[in-house]
């Protein structure tokens, strides 16, 4: 037990040092984790001491897994369904482009350019056609996009395209079996039931048995999630899904939603985005750094050359155009999901696995740092956020 609270805090404490380096340096938090994740997981590997990082220990996995799902939870939870059912054409149009110019873009040039086998390539375009609800939703909330109709066009457009991916993956590598058709069944029961029930548990006993709402939540996020993994899908797409639904009960008490936002980006959401940086190879990266920089290049290169056209129809502002097509430019976790799939099923070997891993996690802070630096639509911030802290934990503290 004693080496659990020590790898835990070794892990806190890093969580502490990146929203340090955060603050000071004007970045979201969740792109510093990664970095710090990078950066210690390769000096522990240079002294021989990867393991002591407990990267791979199952209550570690459990944390970061239930950081992602909540904070996709979180993610789905933001989006009214007044302002969807406006956007409900950018959001359709603008997710779809999204994942199928990266898709065939990547495939073709693993097949051809690196010479990469027909499936590993049709692997290489899924895991590289994500965008990361993670991160985006990230930087929507300390930036304060997620209060705005801009933001949550954006968070839309990500739901659809990281849906895209998930059918691609299921329909080029998964077999549709019983057990899919039983998640697929439970999933839309629970989403017809969800609004109702949770009214009805709140009116009775909100406010009078301690947290009920947040431990419901959970549930009903955990249960499908493992229902999820069972049937071979993924816990986060469910959890998105529950946001969703929940959007209205949510949004009526904003005092309950930012207590859940703390306790996610204060305490789950750094097991994610640091475990997320351990991934990364840098001995196979040094070995043949030309193969993940044309990963990279092609992955973001055939999201903009998609994408800025299409945002074009719908945001006529230069910076608006540029920041949201490069929001949509980022991977994580259906990309990360998406390279295991791959390697656990012997669709990729183990240095295009890396490679891919790498490349999905450079995606995530690359086009990120550029849009909040270079592309920031200030005059479309809340009045609050006019001059945005992009450190993370103490907002969500000072919120909660």
């Amino acid at each position: 037990m004693n080496q659990i609270y020590a790898v835990a805090a070794v892990w806190l404490f890093l969580a502490v040092v990146s929203a340090i380096v955060a603050r000071h340096l004007k970045v979201a938090i969740a792109l510093v984790e990664i970095c710090v994740g990078v950066a210690v997981a390769a000096i522990a590997g240079l002294f021989g001491k990867a393991d002591m990082l407990g990267a791979d220990q199952v209550w570690l996995k459990f944390l970061a897994s239930a950081g992602a799902v909540l904070l996709t939870f979180l993610a789905g939870a933001e989006l009214e369904p007044q302002v969807i059912n406006k956007k409900l054409k950018e959001v359709s149009v603008v997710g779809f482009v999204g994942f199928l110019a990266p898709f065939v873009g990547c495939s073709l040039l693993a097949h051809y350019l690196l010479g990469w086998d027909f499936r590993a390539s049709l692997l290489c375009g899924v895991a590289l056609s994500t965008t990361s609800m993670a991160v985006v939703y990230a930087v929507m909330l300390e930036t304060g996009f997620n209060r705005t109709e801009f933001g949550k066009g954006i968070l839309g457009a990500c739901f659809v395209n990281d849906l895209g991916t998930v059918i691609a993956l299921g329909l080029l590598f998964s077999p549709f079996t019983y057990k899919t058709a039983i998640f697929i069944a439970a999933t839309v029961a629970a989403l017809v039931v969800l609004p109702y029930t949770t009214r009805r548990l709140s009116k009775g006993y909100a406010n009078r048995t301690a947290a009920i709402r947040t431990k419901w939540v959970v549930f009903v996020l955990f249960a499908l999630g493992g229902l999820a993994y069972w049937s071979g899908s993924e816990a986060v797409l469910p959890a998105y899904l529950v946001g969703i639904v929940l959007a209205e009960f949510a949004n009526k008490d904003t005092h309950w939603l930012r207590r859940l936002r703390t306790l996610t980006v204060g305490f789950l959401t750094p097991f994610y985005f640091l475990r997320a940086g351990t991934f990364v190879s840098i001995p196979a990266l040094v070995a043949a750094p030309l193969i993940f920089v044309a990963l990279l290049g092609g992955k973001v290169v055939a999201k903009v050359f998609g994408l800025y056209p299409v945002v074009g129809m719908f945001r006529k502002q230069r910076d608006e155009r540029w920041y949201y097509t490069l929001l949509m430019s980022t991977g994580l976790t259906f990309g990360t999901i998406s390279s295991l799939y791959g390697l656990s099923h012997h669709i990729i070997s183990q240095s295009q696995y890396s490679f891919l891993v790498a490349t999905v996690i450079a995606s995530a802070v690359v086009p990120t740092m550029i849009a909040g630096y270079a592309f920031l639509p200030r005059r479309l911030l809340p009045k609050d956020k006019a001059q945005p802290a992009l450190y993370g934990e103490e907002n969500a503290a000072e919120e909660g």
